[in-house]
């Protein structure tokens, strides 16, 4: 059966760009639109849709509003769409952390075919267990010392200690959660940390702001020749440019490139990773997170070959098993660990 969406969004204008995009697809079909969340909450209640599409400013009751509402009496599968505003942005990512599965841009002259995913985003989604996704709940994690005869005595991770080894990690789909996630539980000497999450632009800036104020280490948007350092996240800019990164005098930095789109993102994460494997070999970690499509399988894959730690995510907490599962199914993941578990190995193994 196809899947059921509804369109949430006070312009016209805007539910019939949304509407033709989606109509275009036979997987999906539009069952509903409403023009502010007074509508919405009655449609949701009479045609059951398998996906909301939710506009984030809205008359009556912003779209936040509203998302907390509907998540707290009546979980939905619900997908933003935002202006290209920092404001809107922001908006966003906090709707993202309540339960909203993913986002998506409306089309600006920046961006004119933001909407070209939405098609996918959406199947995707519908075929997620709604209880699998719910929004960040912040639990302890503990680090285990490295040796074995400390097993039975974690410690915390304010004793972590470095060994050098720098960590790269790709997500899209349900990246936002999985990405806090881990971050909020890394220490302020946190392990040099690159991170590739697909995202519209301008959105990125706001999640890295988001990001550095939850978490101890500092997080930052990369900059091009920027030194990677311990106690820094860097985070691709969301649709600029391909985050590598490259060997310098006594270390690593940031090269952000302009090349065409690969496995049609930019930023991708394969570009991120084969960079890795190149720069540092074996004193680096990947790590894949929930998303769809198959961008970081080959790029994980390469890292493996040279002999870094590889982990996935796996299916059961993961939003999308897309992308960690075509790194897992061509040999690309060393090691599948729930989401929760991530954070805590990641620390572990590279605190030996």
């Amino acid at each position: 059966m196809p899947v059921r969406v509804l369109i949430v969004d006070d312009s016209a204008t805007m539910r019939g760009l949304i509407a033709a995009t989606l109509c275009r697809d036979p997987a999906i079909s539009v069952v509903g639109e409403a023009a502010d969340p007074l509508e919405a909450r009655q449609a949701i209640k009479t045609l059951d849709p398998d996906v909301v599409t939710l506009d984030v400013e809205m008359p009556n009751m912003n779209g936040l509003e509203f998302l907390e509402k509907i998540m707290r009496l009546r979980p939905t599968r619900v997908i933003m769409v935002s202006t290209m505003t920092e404001r809107g942005a922001s908006t966003t990512i906090k709707a993202l952390e309540i339960g909203a599965f993913d986002c998506v841009a409306k089309p600006s002259s920046k961006d004119p075919r933001s909407f070209d995913e939405l098609p996918a985003k959406i199947k995707a989604i519908a075929a997620s267990p709604i209880g699998r996704h719910e929004p960040l709940r912040g639990e302890p994690i503990r680090v285990e010392p490295a040796a074995a005869a400390r097993r039975e005595a974690p410690t915390a991770t304010s004793r972590y200690a470095p060994d050098g080894r720098l960590v790269a990690i790709g997500s899209s789909t349900g990246g936002v959660e999985a990405l806090l996630t881990i971050l909020s539980h890394f220490p302020e000497n946190c392990p040099p940390t690159i991170v590739t999450q697909h995202m519209p632009p301008v959105f990125t800036a706001s999640f890295a702001a988001r990001l550095d104020r939850m978490c101890k280490p500092h997080v930052a948007e990369a900059v091009d020749g920027a030194p990677i350092l311990p106690g820094r996240v860097y985070l691709a800019p969301g649709g600029a440019a391909h985050l590598e990164v490259v060997k310098s005098a006594g270390g690593y930095r940031c090269r952000l490139t302009n090349a065409e789109a690969v496995n049609g993102h930019r930023p991708s994460v394969d570009v991120l990773f084969n960079s890795v494997a190149q720069s540092a070999g074996r004193n680096a970690l990947g790590v894949i997170l929930t998303g769809m499509g198959r961008d970081g399988a080959q790029g994980l894959l390469a890292m493996r070959k040279i002999g870094a730690e590889t982990i996935g995510q796996d299916e059961a907490s993961s939003l999308v098993y897309g992308m960690p599962k075509a790194a897992f199914e061509i040999g690309g993941v060393g090691k599948q660990l729930t989401l929760q578990r991530i954070a805590a190995h990641i620390l572990t193994s590279t605190n030996q």
